[in-house]
């Protein structure tokens, strides 16, 4: 029996609409690239969950599946008085409930803390974007499956502007960052788990600079930049290095290192994830 999955996408229409405008990978999409190279022969299906009008799984039919995996999203997940926001949250606790394991990526990671008793708020320090530099493991993620293999300090793509504060009972934080503390954590709550990331493995550098490119007049807003024309330029020198990973030149321009280019090591976790938490369940 193939593997079969859930794909939850966090955007309400408007959203995926304007990355459409914006020409910026919908985020499902990259996930089904990952399971396509660690998975190949799984199924698929994606469920737009902020989209008040679509129906959510009963907790039967979230059995039948044997992963749910969360997108990224521009909500905000304390806005609980919002339905798009509040039924997200419910959902991941049935999925809990329900002994699915979850895994998650900035959103995701959110989800992840607060479905299971977890708090998130504004990060004062602003937005984080681009790449965190410097992540490091802590000596539960040197331990853990999630991060097994993953070099000790590493670099993750971001783009987010909360940050959890409050992580859950059953909880373990397995990587920090110096922009946000919890960059990596694992949740046993109920009958499931979840592992989570608030970077972005589904991401290459490609993804990112094109995702940077369109959200450029907020990071010139919020003083990253001075002008648009600036931060396309900036994506442009990306998407560079993307095609053509051996310019030292560029590397040390950009500050990017190994961890980020290599496809192994930067989707380690979702690889991991699929290894150690979803084929001895579905087995």
């Amino acid at each position: 029996m193939p593997l079969k999955f859930l794909i939850v996408n966090g955007y309400p229409k408007a959203s995926r609409d304007n990355f459409d405008r914006s020409d910026v990978a919908h985020p499902h999409d990259l996930y089904r690239r990952l399971l396509d190279r660690y998975a190949p022969d799984a199924e698929s299906q994606v469920l737009f969950i902020a989209d008040v009008e679509n129906p959510l799984p009963s907790l039967d039919e979230l059995r039948d599946y044997h992963g749910v995996i969360w997108t990224g999203s521009d909500q905000t997940i304390y806005h609980t008085h919002e339905e798009k926001v509040a039924r997200q949250i419910e959902f991941s606790r049935q999925a809990f409930q329900a002994g699915v394991p979850q895994f998650g990526s900035c959103w995701g990671a959110q989800m992840a803390a607060v479905a299971a008793g977890g708090k998130v708020e504004a990060n004062p320090k602003g937005r984080e974007w681009g790449f965190a530099p410097h992540i490091e493991l802590t000596a539960a993620g040197r331990e853990h499956p999630l991060t097994a293999g993953k070099p000790p300090v590493f670099q993750g793509i971001e783009m987010h502007l909360d940050h959890i504060t409050e992580l859950p009972a059953g909880a373990d934080l397995l990587a920090t960052g110096e922009h946000t503390h919890v960059q990596a954590l694992a949740v046993e709550h109920e009958n499931g788990a979840y592992w989570a990331t608030q970077y972005h493995p589904e991401f290459d550098l490609w993804e990112n600079a094109r995702l940077i490119a369109a959200r450029a007049g907020a990071l010139v807003k919020e003083g990253f930049f001075e002008k648009e024309e600036d931060v396309l330029r900036y994506a442009e020198e990306l998407k560079a290095l993307f095609q053509n990973p051996n310019d030292q030149a560029l590397r040390r321009k950009l500050g990017v290192d190994e961890t980020l280019l290599d496809d192994r090591i930067r989707q380690l976790e979702f690889a991991n994830w699929l290894e150690h938490l979803v084929r001895p369940g579905a087995s």
